[in-house]
């Protein structure tokens, strides 16, 4: 929390909304913060929460962003309340309702007394809400009050459990339920892959073609089997593949999307997944009427990939994988153990991800089965997948994707050799995935698996 500079400062914000569309509202708070030079470096994910004091209101969205600012204390108070202003604040009951709510909670290591404001902010300790998205960016500093010694950590640990408990968001669209990764009763989505290639290692050339009925039945065919995510890709990850140039990639996906978003009314409530590791596709595609950007890389293999997902705004899935796909399977040695291992990488891209200015609670997680992993890898993170969610600090919160379909290592496991057969062998897969937690399955076999994880949302999950 030191500044970087004699004039720049590091200063943490809370965010609060319970008024309209609160994650948009929190969203262009953040905006209206970087045009006015406060720039965010951070944010927590974003938790549903219950009101405090004032009991007769809806649910707040609240989160923490860590920001850096040239203002001095009262002057940057000045500014994020000229910004609830414009934003439509109207405070009519203390601590009730609010379309946005901005509040410095530190500043440096200072200690500021005034009238207008107190840092730290006095009732930060007492407030879950606060803390939890807190402890997601500082959670072992300790709180500049005199003679204080306890990190915020131990704080919320102390603090009685609230009731209900607070639930992290993932927001994809306002036609999109938000991802609730915390929430134990869950449901499982089914994310439906369309491949729009000739060489995809399970089905390549089924969806390729320019006769857009063929395309319209396909994507009906998905919604009436359960999916609620359609993932789009115009080039082939498989090891070994030759990637294609990017203007085949975006003639074969941009088409394709406009038509779903145009043509197919039952569509209009499902996300659709732009699958590409390339910025230009990624941003044409969300222009076209894409919701989730999907990178098998985390923006490794592009270097403008993490600005414009950034830049877009919209939600992101970054998985794990080393290399590219022609070299990712000479790149499987996991010294500390695949978890540890993909952890530390996965963190480092979270890292790199939140440095770009994507928001903590737009991104997805995905290990990556099959990217730069065996048989044994793969398995170990069927099998403990769990650990990632709870064990790995900095992961906590995020939801989870897991895309286990037809993939090598089932073939391997049950000896069918031509991948469009490895059903079975997928619904083990798809059934261990839900019980450690995951979000989202990607399945090439939409109806049997959204079967699989009906009953597997109803076993673990307690979902009727």
């Amino acid at each position: 929390m030191n500044p970087i500079n004699a004039s720049s400062h590091t200063a943490f914000i809370a965010l609060g909304s319970n008024v309209g569309e609160r994650v948009e509202m929190i969203e262009q708070a953040c905006l209206e913060m970087e045009r006015a030079n406060i720039r965010v470096r951070r944010t927590s994910s974003l938790f549903e929460t219950a009101p405090m004091y004032y009991l007769d209101q809806n649910p707040f969205m609240n989160g923490v962003c860590e920001v850096e600012t040239s203002l001095e204390p009262l002057e940057l108070l000045d500014t994020l309340q000229s910004i609830e202003i414009d934003l439509g604040r109207k405070k009519l009951i203390d601590k009730g309702p609010r379309s946005i709510d901005l509040d410095i909670l530190l500043y440096d290591r200072q200690i500021f007394s005034h009238d207008r404001l107190n840092i730290p902010h006095k009732l930060m300790l007492e407030r879950d809400f606060v803390l939890r998205p807190l402890c997601q960016l500082i959670p072992h500093e300790i709180a500049p009050f005199p003679g204080h010694s306890t990190t915020y950590l131990s704080h919320l640990k102390a603090l009685p459990p609230p009731e209900p408990i607070p639930v992290a968001t993932t927001h994809i669209s306002k036609n999109f339920p938000p991802l609730c990764s915390t929430d134990p009763k869950r449901p499982t989505h089914i994310m439906a892959i369309l491949n729009l290639t000739p060489d995809s290692f399970s089905d390549g050339g089924e969806h390729l073609t320019n006769d857009l009925s063929v395309l319209t039945d396909t994507v009906r065919d998905f919604i009436k089997a359960g999916a609620t995510i359609i993932d789009i890709g115009g080039e082939s990850t498989r090891p070994g593949s030759v990637p294609v140039g990017e203007d085949e990639e975006l003639a074969r996906v941009i088409p394709a999307i406009k038509h779903i978003r145009a043509s197919i009314p039952e569509a209009a409530n499902i996300a659709i997944s732009i699958d590409t590791y390339r910025a230009r596709v990624a941003e044409e595609a969300c222009a076209a009427g894409a919701d989730i950007i999907n990178d098998v890389s985390a923006g490794l293999l592009d270097p403008e990939m993490l600005p414009t997902m950034a830049r877009t705004g919209k939600s992101v899935i970054l998985m794990h994988m080393r290399g590219s796909p022609s070299t990712m399977t000479k790149l499987t040695e996991y010294p500390n153990g695949v978890i540890q291992d993909v952890s530390k990488e996965l963190l480092d891209r979270l890292a790199a991800a939140e440095a770009a200015g994507i928001r903590r609670w737009r991104i997805i997680l995905d290990p990556g089965l099959g990217f730069a992993k065996n048989m044994p890898e793969d398995l170990t993170i069927l099998r403990d997948l769990e650990k990632f969610r709870t064990d790995i600090e900095g992961l906590e919160y995020f939801p989870w994707l897991m895309g286990p379909s037809r993939k090598r290592f089932i073939g391997h496991l049950t000896g069918v050799q031509k991948a469009s057969e490895r059903t079975w062998g997928t619904a083990a897969t798809v059934t261990a995935s839900i019980a450690g937690g995951a979000d989202i399955i990607r399945v090439h076999d939409v109806k049997e698996m959204w079967q699989v994880a009906r009953v597997a949302d109803a076993i673990y999950r307690g979902v009727s």
